[in-house]
């Protein structure tokens, strides 16, 4: 009787939306339970356990306090990976740090957010500039697909596969009308794919939740802005909603 891997789920901060993406893989977790086990899964499960040997985390870091936590987990983990754009990119959460974190502190919590550790935060980050990250699943949620082919991949002993072209080729396959010839912004020409351009499909634009692929073409993307009468600063500004990580932070680490 062979023993079933381990695996375990961590929350950091995020909304818990990419660990419901999996809950909601209803058809296949019989399945899923056959081949591993599930040690720590804080929306799943009360037992907990430090032995495992896979890590899914999702969500950045803005504590001290988790950057400790995540150094632990990596320790013990063979194989970590990023669970959606929080952990995978800064995410949302990133946003805040154009902002003094004091002033934040304040702001949200009052004059007592000045006062006590409990309320200390930190500029937000990508748990790769913390510790080392094998494999990625993008995205904000997560697609359900994408979990599943890397969960396979690894069961499989072989390197997941992670989509690198542009939102484009997914919106030229769904036969959207590009949303440039409407006028707006869009990101998918340097935004990773594998979302099968679900927000252009129902009327929306690319914010760019997936981050950048490998090797963005801005050249290519450049013309296309100014075609349509667009800036970069059009993009940066847009940019900013999930790729604010790259952006300078007003605060000290």
């Amino acid at each position: 009787m062979s023993i079933k891997p381990k695996a375990a789920f961590f929350s950091f901060t995020c909304c818990e939306g990419c660990q419901l993406m999996i809950l909601s893989c209803e058809k296949e977790l019989p399945s899923i339970l056959e081949h591993i086990e599930i040690v720590n899964f804080r929306e799943a499960m009360t037992e907990r356990s430090e032995d495992y040997q896979a890590a899914f985390i999702e969500g950045s870091v803005s504590k001290r306090e988790e950057i400790k936590k995540l150094k632990k987990i990596r320790e013990k983990a063979k194989v970590v990976v990023a669970l959606g754009a929080c952990s995978a990119i800064g995410g949302l959460n990133c946003l805040k740090n154009r902002f003094q974190m004091d002033y934040l502190r304040k702001e949200v919590y009052g004059q007592d957010g000045l006062k006590f550790k409990a309320f200390e935060t930190i500029p937000a980050r990508p748990i790769d500039s913390i510790i080392h990250v094998d494999y990625y699943i993008h995205g904000c949620p997560i697609p359900k697909k994408e979990f599943l082919s890397v969960l396979t991949s690894l069961l499989m002993g072989s390197v997941p596969r992670i989509v690198n072209h542009p939102v484009c080729v997914d919106c030229k396959i769904a036969g959207n009308i590009c949303v440039f010839e409407k006028g707006l912004t869009c990101l998918g020409p340097i935004t990773r794919a594998g979302c099968d351009a679900v927000c252009i499909t129902y009327g929306c634009v690319c914010w760019g939740c997936r981050g950048p692929v490998d090797d963005p073409n801005t050249a290519a993307h450049k013309e296309t802005l100014l075609r349509h009468g667009l800036s970069a600063d059009d993009v940066s500004l847009a940019l900013s909603l999930y790729g604010a990580h790259k952006t300078k932070t007003t605060s000290k680490n």
